[in-house]
């Protein structure tokens, strides 16, 4: 059950931002198992003066298309699967809507199961 939070600069079209959602999920069916319809996900957009970066930060040359992405998922994912979700994600975005592979960040926070209430107030994976 992953919780996805996606920023990036204003003015891309609906249907670029759509393919970051099919693609994003796309590839934590395929490198998490996440299921059918498990699709949490929001997309905040900034002006420049609110989107700041380290063009060059561990020598990724980084520009104004950088696109953050935060997963916050359960804690039961091994290292090889989060090296096959990043591969997969940047793979899958750079095929559609088109972003270059430096301007793919992603960063994963892993939580209890107990952590989550999908709705009704229910601890629906205690």
């Amino acid at each position: 059950m992953p919780l996805v939070h996606i920023s990036l600069r204003t003015g891309k079209s609906e249907a670029y931002r759509q393919a970051i959602f099919d693609g994003l999920y796309r590839a934590l069916h395929e490198s998490f198992a996440v299921p059918e319809d498990d699709q949490f996900m929001t997309i905040t957009e900034h002006d420049a003066a609110n989107f700041r970066y380290g063009a060059s930060y561990l020598g990724v040359d980084r520009g104004d298309d950088l696109v953050y992405i935060q997963i916050t998922a359960n804690d039961t994912r091994s290292v090889d699967q989060k090296k096959a979700l990043f591969r997969r994600v940047v793979d899958l975005l750079g095929e559609n809507p088109g972003i270059r592979p430096q301007d793919v960040f992603v960063n994963i926070v892993e939580v209890a199961k107990e952590n989550w209430s999908l709705g009704n107030g229910l601890a629906h994976y205690a």
